[in-house]
């Protein structure tokens, strides 16, 4: 047989097979497991996510889609809009209160977060989750219903001023016929938020808040108040997620913002601590030896 007739006819058997263990399973992309994050909330604290996700990418960890509550949907709307870590940590240092907060007391509650829309326009122009480049996922808390809502499509800013809407501080923001409040409510760990877009592994960032000293204002005593709640109502979500990070956070203050590098170096740690489970569960050889 003509020798150029049979290296045509093993290449066109090699295209056929690899077109059949494509059709039969998927790119390499689909290989590997969908790796989601979970960010939680803590006020000043959750400037601790960007080390998380700074180790991460380091370390080739791919994450491809988040689910933030409170400032765990500020810094998730961030990194999904494509700002880097360090611009995100050098926002943090500049932050304060009157950046994303106004006093206004009334009935329902003693400031309104209106300026978080401009604090998250200095980061990015993005504004609707289609724009973003890693699919986001916003838990609100609907006050009246007492069930946790999750955006992913649509403007960003409402469930995203919803989700940080800490009850008694902020006023409730009514969006979509709702009156939703902060998500951390139904939803401390958004570990839900991240399967619902798809995640096979998903990775959960929980920030205990310490409580040492006397509180020393009416934040703090609501802050406290709803802590001492949440950690007898934490084992949902811890037994969801496949991989619980903690960075030592306990002796940093709500509004501890100008502690912004030594919050990242927490985050960057906890993650160190777990980057070996992480990367067995994302290269599988985690299921492997467990079978």
């Amino acid at each position: 047989m003509d020798k150029r007739k049979v290296n045509t006819a093993l290449d066109w058997l090699r295209t056929a097979k690899d077109k059949l263990h494509e059709f039969a399973y998927g790119d390499e992309q689909k290989e590997r497991p969908r790796v989601g994050l979970a960010l939680a909330g803590g006020f000043a604290r959750g400037i601790a996510h960007i080390g998380v996700i700074r180790v991460l990418q380091q370390a080739g960890i791919p994450i491809d889609c988040v689910a933030g509550t409170s400032v765990g949907a500020l810094i998730g709307a961030a990194y999904c809009a494509g700002v880097s870590c360090d611009d995100m940590q050098a926002s943090g240092l500049n932050t304060n209160f009157t950046d994303f907060g106004r006093w206004t007391p009334s009935w329902l509650g003693l400031a309104t977060n209106q300026r978080l829309e401009k604090y998250l326009a200095r980061m990015t122009p993005v504004k609707t989750f289609e724009e973003l480049k890693t699919p986001l996922a916003i838990s609100t808390s609907d006050i009246n219903e007492g069930v946790t809502v999750y955006y992913t499509s649509g403007p960003i800013m409402p469930p995203l001023r919803a989700s940080c809407a800490y009850p008694a501080l902020f006023v409730p923001i009514q969006y979509d016929g709702r009156t939703l409040v902060d998500g951390f409510l139904t939803a401390p760990v958004p570990v839900e938020g991240a399967a619902l877009l798809g995640a096979d592994v998903v990775i959960a960032v929980y920030l205990e808040a310490g409580s040492a000293g006397t509180p020393r204002t009416a934040v703090e005593v609501i802050s406290r108040s709803f802590n001492i709640i949440q950690k007898h109502a934490d084992i949902a979500w811890r037994q969801q997620a496949d991989v619980i990070i903690e960075p030592e956070v306990h002796a940093f203050a709500w509004d501890d913002f100008s502690k912004t590098p030594e919050l990242v170096k927490a985050g960057e740690e906890a993650t160190m601590r777990a980057l070996p489970e992480i990367q067995a569960l994302v290269s599988g050889t985690e299921k492997d030896s467990a079978a």
